[in-house]
């Protein structure tokens, strides 16, 4: 069987039975609709008192907020494997039968489960971001869409590799660690404002070391056509997406190392 014909049947697999249960799946992905749009009240509040941020409307950070946040939806709904990998897999012994069966761990960790739940936090975010576009007047042009699109594309593959980066901690600790949802969730957080509004070395931090930057900040900026306080060249703006591919890249050859280290726990 394909790879790809073998991960339809997971993700099938885990579909159907999320909705043999539709009220519990309607409230868990109500709950993320009605928790993220909360926060963007608070991003609301703060403009309606200041009116702009380092000359930052508020309908340019909901563009922002919302590229940011479909990205991070996408991701979360399809890397649930790696999330619970810890507390699941390695501390209970899992791990060891999953070794055992001829397709690669990081592929079945991809299809254990597909997080329909997730769906409502990426209602929210297109919401805002449709709120941005009417406030911003953007126009729908094949290159701003093409940009929009890959940012989406590469931040998904970027947060797929916070996660992946996660789950490779538990070989050494072999519960997931909660200090990684600062690069994840906080990242998100930051990704939401234009770049130029934090200090220098945290600007670094979200551009060479996690480039969450590269795929939330350039390419927004170029879509909106707002000049780049950071001085980025175009051709900058158009290519930083790819960052997030590099960035998953780089976690699944460390990921690889965490596999060739892992002694089973014994479970």
């Amino acid at each position: 069987m394909s790879a790809l014909a073998l991960y339809l049947r997971y993700a099938g697999a885990s579909v159907r039975g999320q909705m043999q249960y539709p009220a519990s799946f309607l409230l868990l992905s109500f709950s993320q609709l009605v928790v993220t749009g909360i926060e963007f009240i608070g991003v609301w509040a703060l403009f309606a008192r200041f009116g702009t941020i380092e000359g930052w409307t508020l309908g340019e950070v909901a563009v922002f907020y919302g590229v940011v946040n479909v990205a991070f939806a996408v991701a979360d709904t399809f890397t649930r494997g790696f999330d619970i990998f810890g507390s699941e897999f390695v501390r209970t012994g899992n791990f060891d039968r999953m070794l055992l069966r001829p397709r690669a761990a990081a592929f079945q960790l991809l299809g254990y489960e597909v997080r329909l739940s997730r769906l409502g936090r990426l209602a929210q975010a297109i919401v805002v971001f449709a709120i941005g576009v009417a406030l911003t007047h953007l126009r729908f042009e094949v290159r701003v869409v093409g940009l929009i699109a890959w940012a989406i594309v590469g931040g998904a593959m970027l947060f797929s590799g916070v996660m992946v980066l996660t789950a490779t901690l538990a070989f050494w600790t072999v519960e997931s660690l909660e200090l990684v949802n600062v690069i994840s969730y906080g990242g998100v957080e930051a990704a939401q404002y234009p770049l130029n509004i934090y200090a220098a070395w945290l600007r670094n931090f979200l551009i060479f070391v996690v480039p969450i930057g590269c795929v939330a900040y350039f390419p927004v900026v170029a879509a909106l056509g707002h000049p780049d306080p950071l001085g980025a060249p175009p051709w900058l703006e158009a290519l930083s997406p790819a960052a997030g591919f590099l960035f998953l890249g780089v976690s699944l050859l460390i990921w690889g190392v965490g596999v060739r280290r892992y002694r089973s726990t014994g479970s």
